[in-house]
């Protein structure tokens, strides 16, 4: 099944790749890897804000780490000159969580990005993962998530 049917099914429309805030480019591509900076959390209201531990319960936490997957994907879908079917497999997702120093479910967390990109690419979407507490992130967000792919 292509990428962009089984996204369709799931009622993701990726949006348009969120441009570089600062000094940096959205990713890189040595041969056929792809890496993909650092995704904030947010949606169509806006960024997505919070900290875990501390007000913000882990189900909120994970869906907000849904949001960077998908603006990972975006991203993946911008390299690729549009064409998101160029995307062979995720290879490694860096996971950071606004979280207290007490908080220990980073993994839970990030468990909304793992779980959608497998839900999205299947076994393609099977990664190698870090998912570790930051005591802020850039703008209060709650999640950051970097990654890794493959692609043709």
């Amino acid at each position: 099944m292509s990428i962009t049917k089984r996204l369709k099914e799931l009622g993701v429309n990726l949006p348009d790749a969120p441009a570089p805030a600062a000094n940096y480019v959205p990713f890189v591509q040595v041969g056929n890897i792809l890496y993909v900076s650092g995704q904030i959390s947010n949606d169509p209201n806006g960024f997505i804000t919070g900290k875990l531990g501390a007000g913000m319960a882990v189900e909120a936490g994970a869906d907000a780490a849904k949001s960077c997957a998908i603006s990972l994907l975006a991203q993946v879908k911008a390299a690729c000159d549009g064409d998101i079917e160029r995307l062979i497999r995720v290879i490694k997702l860096t996971g950071f969580v606004n979280s207290t120093p007490d908080f220990t479910d980073q993994p839970k967390v990030i468990n909304g990005a793992s779980d959608f990109l497998v839900e999205a690419l299947g076994d393609a979407g099977r990664h190698a993962r870090s998912a570790v507490s930051a005591p802020s992130l850039p703008l209060g967000v709650a999640v950051e998530i970097e990654g890794i792919f493959e692609i043709k």
